[in-house]
C-alpha cells in the first residue's frame, strides 16, 4: 500500500456520502420537534417530581436517532455493523412513570422517520400525538379514585364514618383495616360525586374521629 493508498480510502470517501446541507435540515428539525416533545412532556407530566432532565434527554434522543439512522442509510455495511454494536447496550434505568416510555418512543420513531427523509410524516404525526396527550392526559375529572384514611378511637365512630361516607361518595370500598387498642385505621378506595370535599371537614369533625386525610391516587387500579 502506498501513501497515495491511503488517502483513496473508503473512510475518506465516507465523509461526502451526506451532505452538509442534509446534515444541518435533519438536525435542525430534529432539534424542533425534540422541543415539541419536550413542551408536550411538561405540560402533561402529572407525576410526583418533575424532572428537566428526562425533558432535555427527549430532545437529545431524537438528535442522536436522527445521526444515527444517517449513517446507516449512507453506508449498508455501516448499517450491518450497526445492528452488532448496538445489541450490548443495555440500559438500566427504572421508567416510573408509563407514559414516560411513550415520549421515548416518539423521540425515537421522529428520529428514525426525520432521517428517512419522510419529513411531513415526521411533522404532522408529531402534532397529532402532541394534540392527543394534551386533550387526554390532562383532562380532569372528579371521577378518579381516591384514598380515604380515617383514625377512629372505637368500633361505634367507625361505623358512623363508613355510613356517612357511603352517603357522600359514589363509591366506597375498604382496602384494609389496622386494629390496635384504642385506635382503629380504615384505607378505602372513593370515588367523588362531584369536585367538593367538604364531607372530609364534617367527618373529622364527628365524634371518635381522629383525622381524615383524602389522597389523590394517580396508579393502576381496576374498575
Amino acid at each position: 500500500m502506498t501513501f497515495q493508498d491511503i488517502f483513496k480510502s473508503s473512510f475518506l470517501e465516507n465523509v461526502t456520502s451526506i451532505s452538509l446541507l442534509d446534515m444541518m435540515l435533519a438536525l435542525v428539525l430534529a432539534f424542533g420537534l425534540g422541543m415539541f416533545i419536550f413542551f408536550v412532556y411538561k405540560r402533561t407530566f402529572m407525576g410526583v417530581m418533575y424532572s428537566s432532565g428526562f425533558g432535555v434527554t427527549l430532545v437529545a434522543l431524537t438528535m442522536i436517532t436522527t445521526l444515527v439512522i444517517l449513517a446507516v442509510t449512507s453506508n449498508v455495511v455501516l448499517s450491518l455493523g450497526m445492528v452488532g454494536a448496538l445489541s450490548i447496550v443495555r440500559f438500566r434505568t427504572a421508567i416510573k412513570e408509563p407514559l414516560d416510555i411513550a415520549f421515548l418512543f416518539w423521540s425515537i420513531a421522529v428520529g428514525i422517520v426525520l432521517a428517512a427523509g419522510l419529513i411531513p410524516l415526521a411533522v404532522i404525526g408529531s402534532v397529532a400525538i402532541g394534540v392527543f396527550l394534551l386533550i387526554f392526559v390532562n383532562r380532569k375529572s372528579h371521577v378518579n379514585p381516591y384514598i380515604m384514611v380515617i383514625h377512629c378511637n372505637n368500633q361505634d365512630s367507625e361505623q358512623k364514618a363508613v355510613e356517612y361516607l357511603k352517603q357522600q361518595v359514589n363509591r366506597f370500598v375498604i382496602k384494609s383495616k389496622t386494629v390496635r387498642k384504642g385506635a382503629i385505621e380504615i384505607n378505602a378506595e372513593i370515588r367523588l360525586k362531584s369536585s367538593d370535599t367538604d364531607f372530609v371537614n364534617t367527618l373529622a369533625d364527628m365524634d371518635g374521629i381522629t383525622d381524615a386525610v383524602l389522597v389523590s391516587y394517580n396508579g393502576d387500579y381496576m374498575g
